[in-house]
């Protein structure tokens, strides 16, 4: 019998039925009280699963509050209530400390529920004071789910962002810098999903995770999702510099660079949803190669006698060449985090 067995007596009751008691740290770390329903599964011929029923609600803190004078800048504000939507607390009050909020942390704080933290809504708004409430279905967009819409997104960022600086599209571009946002929001949503998961084995058994290891390599490649979206960001900053586009074969050969790039980070996230090593190898090599391109492109603009055009060329290699480099990212993480399933089947 092991550390965490106990031995306890079955007890019979009514006509037909045996109980056995639950041990009493158990019921205290699931917040279950008296009358709680759990849930009793049978697992093969002689195990039976415990679990309580409403997982969300005993994952979920319940309140927590900001404390702010008038000399806390935005940021500090933003930084605060961000970390507390990572913490799961469903209720967030923002108190001033004295005299009232300003306008501007108020506006901060209305366009970070609107923008950034999914399923936010403000419920109370004054000067007194502003109340958020935080209201997630688990059930209703699940991790894997808000992962595909955010790479979609990112990747629809590079591919306007290139359309963009073909046309010298400002209004495109700007469209491209709004849309950084959105793939934010669905990354501080996963975060926060997955401390969750962390802090509950049921949780993380039902986001289809083995153990807490696989959530820190899913939130390393959240994060290269949200840098890509943000490299396309950068790209549409200097089509709105510059009003300018920039096409031909200079163009041409951008655009097959920026495919190529995307290509690796489709197949380093189709690695991570089929765990498939092998296939994360491949990702990992052919990031290797893609410096092919990046030579090609410059030495198109070695012949340019235009400093400006070569300076903007650079930079949009530079940053296509990162989204690269996240794709390879992507791949070793999906090798080291699956690379002992392997061995263990073979």
């Amino acid at each position: 019998m092991s550390k965490q067995e106990q031995l306890r007596k079955l007890q019979f009751t009514g006509k037909s039925s045996f109980i056995v008691s639950l041990p009493k740290e158990w019921i205290r770390d699931q917040g279950l009280k008296q009358g709680d329903q759990v849930a009793v599964s049978r697992q093969g011929s002689s195990t039976i699963e415990i679990r309580p029923i409403n997982l969300a609600k005993t994952s979920e803190q319940e309140s927590a509050t900001i404390s702010i004078s008038g000399n806390d800048n935005d940021d500090s504000i933003l930084r605060k209530l961000i970390a507390l939507y990572f913490l799961h607390y469903q209720t967030i009050h923002i108190k001033p400390k004295t005299d009232r909020i300003t306008a501007s942390q108020r506006t901060t704080v209305r366009n970070a529920v609107k923008n950034i933290l999914m399923g936010a809504e403000i419920t109370a708004d004054s000067t007194d004071g502003i109340t958020i409430q935080v209201l997630i279905n688990l059930v209703g967009l699940s991790v894997d789910g808000a992962f595909k819409r955010m790479l979609h997104l990112a990747k629809s960022m590079q591919n306007d962002v290139l359309l963009a600086l073909k046309e010298g599209d400002v209004d495109l571009a700007q469209q491209v810098i709004n849309s950084d946002d959105d793939v934010d929001r669905f990354g501080f949503y996963i975060v926060r999903q997955l401390t969750i998961a962390v802090e509950n084995e049921h949780m993380l058994e039902e986001m289809g995770f083995t153990n807490t290891r696989d959530c820190l390599g899913y939130r390393v490649i959240v994060k290269n999702i949200e840098r890509l979206a943000d490299h396309a960001a950068r790209i549409a900053r200097d089509v709105i510099e510059f009003k300018k586009p920039i096409n031909g074969k200079t163009y041409d050969k951008l655009k097959e660079m920026s495919d190529y790039t995307l290509n690796l980070v489709d197949d380093a996230c189709l690695s991570m949803f089929k765990q498939n090593t092998q296939e994360a190898e491949e990702v990992i090599d052919s990031a290797s190669k893609v410096f092919k391109y990046e030579k090609k492109i410059l030495d198109t603009i070695k012949s340019s006698k235009n400093p400006e055009e070569i300076y903007r060329v650079r930079k949009v290699v530079e940053n296509l060449r990162r989204t690269s480099e996240y794709g390879g990212d992507i791949g070793e993480i999906v090798l080291n985090t699956n690379i002992e399933k392997m061995i263990k089947k073979k």
